[in-house]
C-alpha cells in the first residue's frame, strides 16, 4: 500500500503532498485515530499515531517532508532509487521509492507489499501523464495548475492502492473531466449572456402615439422595462 506521495523541489520546496494512511512518527505518546488506538494499544510509550485531523497534523507533515528531503537529496545519482526510512514512517517495513527529473523529486512511501521496480514505473507513468497533460511539464505547471494535477493523481491512485496504470485510460479520463467542465461553465454562463442579447437587439423605433379616425393610442416607453 502506498502511505505517502510527495514531489518537492531541490531547494526542499512541497509541491505535492498526499498522505494516505495516519502518521507516525518517532518514540512518544500515542494519539488515538479515528478508529480507536488500534494494533499499538492504549497511550503508553512507542511509535505514535497521529490521525490526520489532529492539530499537530500539519506539523508533523512538514517535518516528514523535511527530512525525506534530506533523505533522498544526500544519496548519489548512481545508487538505487529506494531506500528504508526507519522510524519515518513508524518502521522498517516502510521505504521510500523516487525518481529525480530536473528540478523536481517525486517520491513515494510505501510498505513491504509494494514493488520496488512496480512503483518505479507507477512514478514514470504519472510524470509522463503530466507531460502529456501540460505538454512539457514544468515545476510551474504543478503550482499553477494543483487541482489538475491532484485529479491526475487521483485517477493513478485511491486510498494509497494503485487504480490504473495505462496512461492513455489515465488521459482520456482527464480530458473528458476537462470538457465536462468547460461545458458547465458555458451552461452558467448563458442565462447571462442571453440578457446581453436582449439588450444590445436593435428595434425599429416604435411611434409614441397611434391615432385611428378618433381614437388616440399612447403608446408606453418600454426602454425602462430593458
Amino acid at each position: 500500500m502506498i502511505t505517502a506521495i510527495l514531489v518537492f523541489n531541490t531547494h526542499g520546496k512541497p509541491r505535492l503532498v498526499r498522505f494516505y494512511q495516519h502518521l507516525v512518527r518517532g518514540q512518544g505518546q500515542r494519539v488515538p485515530g479515528p478508529g480507536g488506538w488500534g494494533a499499538g494499544g492504549p497511550p503508553g510509550r512507542g511509535p505514535w499515531v497521529l490521525a490526520l485531523s489532529s492539530p499537530q497534523a500539519e506539523e508533523v507533515q512538514q517535518q516528514i517532508i523535511r527530512e525525506t528531503f534530506h533523505l533522498v537529496l544526500k544519496r548519489d545519482e548512481h545508487i538505487c532509487n529506494f531506500l528504508e526510512c526507519g522510524s519515518l514512517f513508524g518502521g522498517s517495513e516502510y521505504k521510500l521509492i523516487y525518481r529525480h527529473y530536473a528540478t523536481l523529486y517525486f517520491v513515494f512511501c510505501v510498505d513491504s507489499s509494494e514493488s520496488e521496480l512496480g512503483i518505479l514505473d507507477l512514478i514514470q507513468v504519472f510524470v509522463e501523464t503530466l507531460d502529456k497533460c501540460f505538454e512539457n511539464v514544468c515545476e510551474l505547471d504543478l503550482i499553477f495548475h494543483m487541482d489538475k494535477v491532484h485529479h491526475i493523481l487521483q485517477e493513478m491512485v485511491i486510498g494509497g492502492m494503485v487504480l490504473e496504470t495505462n496512461m492513455n485510460e489515465i488521459v482520456a479520463q482527464v480530458e473528458a473531466q476537462s470538457k465536462l467542465e468547460k461545458a458547465e461553465g458555458g451552461l452558467s454562463a448563458a442565462p447571462s449572456r442571453a440578457v446581453s442579447a436582449v439588450k444590445n437587439i436593435n428595434l425599429p423605433e416604435i411611434p409614441r402615439n397611434i391615432n385611428i379616425g378618433d381614437i388616440n393610442i399612447k403608446v408606453p416607453n418600454l426602454s425602462q422595462f430593458m
